[in-house]
Parts: structure tokens; C-alpha cells; sequence
């Protein structure tokens, strides 16, 4: 399987880059607002008529019907393809609601295996499975459901998690194949203008909303002929060869990105957005007037403020830059932050100024011991400067160790 990069399988952003696209939504903004209370309206009704109506073909069709109107589209192809006899759909996972628009086409029911219970997990279309003995018996269960007769069939996401369906496929989980040796995919495509289709931490409220917002949302359901796991075929070689199938349908790469590679991936990506934000904080807005300043030094002089940042976390970044204006030099900013640390403002950041102790012992790996300036307050003025003499030494010697250490540097190359 190919592995494809990962910021290419989600949008990250809700509106479009390309600025004629965005004047368009702009443009279109007002329309939008009045569409989607127009639709939460229609969409109360959609949901009463589909409680009130017994499952049926003339119920799937009335509320196919009523769904167009809320701007949910729904397209269909190779529908001879379709298996009557089939117990197991396995589609590629792309918006919230994929298991309702495969519904419309056909009865079918998806376990929810997480999130919320109760009313809100029927609301859904999803079928609430009774058993907290996890996955495994959760496996067992839908075995016992797919061989009882007179079922409708089971419709699985096997990527676990959406994607934009634009790039590629999660890698799919060996699980939903083990409950059957035959299987039925179903390749889905889903359109939209102006705005992307999801974001990766929107909740489906939110998605609903904006569902409703935009013009429409078409979704293309291609049946694929059924697939039976041949003689020796592990469940992973039959999820790898269906994957295969659904991706060469779709025009996309099978990838062997995970639902929890998405996770860590939104977890950095949430973890890196504030570090590059804290350049609009109050206490440092004058580092970005300083740095426009510098023209075409801007880039070198923010890079320098970073490594003193890294070794003066408490000083602010606004007067690193503007001694790094001055000095053009790292370990001389550093040193005169150090001189003046009584005088410098510290950032707010709900601890005390550390100091070290035994600044000459610190070897990587280890934290600094916290101690007071003094055990004493000094009875007469040479005492007391002959101790805050002593505390800068130390303390420049614990950042100078702990600079050279982080950039890999020989302590003997920067004498």
C-alpha cells in the first residue's frame, strides 16, 4: 500500500483558499443564513415523518425526497451490482451522516460502537449495541446478528474515522471482516461547493448546520459487485483487498494511516497553533512591530528570539527581540538578560523565577532543584552583592550548559 501525507486526507480549514471562491461565499453568506433556518425548520418535519412512517420502500422514498430539499443529494450507480443476500455493506467513511444516506437506498443498520447512547444514538440511525465487554464481544454479537435470518444487513466503516475522500483511505480495520466471508463494498463520493465537507474536531451538530448551509451536498453510491474471502485469506489480507477495491473505484490510494494517527496528528496540530499564536500575546505585540522592523533580517532575528526563548522561558519575547536588535547575538542577549533579570518583567506565568543549584552538576536528562535567592538576608552590602554575584554566575552557567546542550554544540568550540 502507498502511504500518502496525511494534511492531504482532511481539511483543516472550512473555507477555501482561493480568493474568487471565497468572494463567491462571501457573496453567497446571506443566502446561506437564510437556507439553514429555512432547512432546521424542514428538517424537524423529516425527522417526525421518518419516526411516524414504518420502514418501507415509500417511506425510504418520501424521505429521500424530503432530503433534497434540505440540500442532501443523493446519486446512485451499478445498482444491479447490489447482493439482496448480503449481510455486510462495507463502505469508505466520509461525512457524519453516510450511514443515513445509505439508508435512503436500502435498510440497513450501523452499530454505534461510540459516543452517545440512549435517544440521540436512535435520533442518529444507529443501532445501540448492550454490551461494555469490549471489542471483542462487541465482534461476537454482530456475528450472532449476521447469522440470523430475516436481519437487514449491516453497514460498517471500516476506516473508523472520516476523511475529505479526496486523497486516500484509512487503512481499514480487520474486525468487520471477520463476521462474514462475503461482503458487499460500497464506494462513496461525496460533493460540495464553496465549503469544505468536514473538519476533523466538528461535532455532527456542527456539520449538520453547515450541511444545511451550504447549496448542496451531493453524495455518488457506487455498488461494487460481493467479495467471499478465499481459502487461507487472513481478515487482514480480505480488509487490504477490499480496501484495494473501494480505492481503485473512488480513484484514491490505500494508505496505512490509522484513526489514531488522525488523532495524534489533530493532537499536534492543536499543540503547534498556540506556540505560533503567542506572537499576538499581549506581552510580546511588540515583537511583531520589531520583527516587520527588520525587513529582511526578520525571519534570522525571530529564529534568535526562539533560541533565547528556549532558554529564558520567562523572559518575554518582545525584550529578547529588542536586544537582539541591539546585540545581533545570542549568547550576548543572553547574558545581559541575565545581568538584568531583576529589572526585566517576567511573563505571567503563575511560578516563581527559578534558580538553579548546582548549575556546574546538571547533566541532560535531569531537572534543576529549585532554592531561594539566599538562606539569609545579607547583614551588610558586600555581603549581599557578593551573593547575587555569585546566584548570576551560577545562573549563567546553568543557561550557557543548557543552550549548548540543546543545539548540540561543544562547550570548548564556543570559547
Amino acid at each position: 500500500m502507498e502511504t500518502r501525507g496525511i494534511e492531504d486526507m482532511f481539511d483543516f480549514r472550512r473555507f477555501p483558499k482561493d480568493a474568487v471562491v471565497l468572494l463567491l461565499l462571501l457573496i453567497y453568506f446571506p443566502v446561506g443564513i437564510c437556507l439553514m433556518f429555512i432547512r432546521i425548520f424542514i428538517g424537524v418535519h423529516v425527522f417526525l415523518v421518518s419516526c411516524a412512517l414504518p420502514e418501507s420502500f415509500v417511506r425510504r422514498f418520501i424521505v429521500r425526497v424530503m432530503s433534497s430539499v434540505l440540500g442532501m443529494h443523493v446519486r446512485q450507480k451499478n445498482l444491479r451490482s447490489r447482493d439482496k443476500n448480503t449481510k455486510l455493506y462495507i463502505c469508505n467513511h466520509v461525512t457524519d451522516f453516510d450511514l443515513n444516506i445509505i439508508n435512503l437506498l436500502t435498510p440497513c443498520n450501523t452499530p454505534q460502537l461510540e459516543g452517545s447512547t440512549g435517544f440521540m444514538c436512535w435520533a442518529r440511525g444507529f443501532m445501540e449495541i448492550h454490551s461494555t465487554s469490549g471489542q471483542g464481544a462487541i465482534g461476537e454479537t454482530l456475528q450472532r446478528y449476521c447469522s440470523t435470518e430475516g436481519t437487514a444487513p449491516l453497514l460498517l466503516f471500516p476506516e473508523e474515522d472520516t476523511t475529505n475522500g479526496r486523497a486516500g483511505l484509512l487503512k481499514f480495520s480487520s474486525w468487520p471482516f471477520s463476521l462474514t466471508d462475503s461482503i458487499q463494498p460500497v464506494a462513496l463520493r461525496v460533493t460540495r461547493p464553496l465549503i469544505a465537507l468536514s473538519t476533523p474536531e466538528s461535532s455532527w451538530l456542527t456539520e449538520l448546520l453547515w450541511t444545511f448551509f451550504a447549496p448542496c451536498t451531493v453524495y455518488h453510491v457506487s455498488w461494487l459487485p460481493s467479495v467471499s474471502r478465499q481459502d487461507g485469506e487472513s481478515t487482514q489480507e480480505f480488509a487490504n483487498k477490499v480496501q484495494e477495491l473501494l480505492a481503485g473505484e473512488l480513484g484514491l490510494v490505500s494508505t496505512k494511516i490509522t484513526k489514531a494517527d488522525k488523532a495524534e496528528h489533530i493532537k499536534r496540530k492543536r499543540h503547534t497553533v498556540p506556540q505560533t499564536s503567542t506572537s499576538v500575546r499581549p506581552s510580546s505585540i511588540g515583537l511583531g512591530f520589531m520583527v516587520q522592523s527588520l525587513g529582511t533580517d526578520d525571519h534570522r532575528i525571530a529564529k534568535m528570539a526562539q533560541q533565547v526563548k528556549d532558554v529564558l522561558p520567562h523572559v518575554p519575547l518582545n525584550v529578547i527581540a529588542r536586544d537582539l536588535a541591539k546585540t545581533n547575538c545570542v549568547d550576548t542577549t543572553i547574558t545581559n538578560l541575565l545581568e538584568s533579570r531583576e529589572e526585566t518583567p517576567m511573563e505571567a506565568t503563575g511560578t516563581s523565577t527559578f534558580e538553579p543549584s548546582n548549575a556546574d552538576s546538571y547533566s541532560p536528562g535531569s531537572e534543576p532543584t529549585i532554592k531561594p535567592a539566599a538562606k539569609s538576608f545579607g547583614k551588610s552590602p558586600v555581603v549581599r552583592h557578593l551573593s547575587l554575584q555569585d546566584r548570576k554566575e551560577a545562573l549563567y552557567n546553568f543557561a550557557r550548559r543548557r543552550y549548548l546542550e540543546k543545539h548540540g554544540l561543544n562547550p570548548e568550540d564556543s570559547h
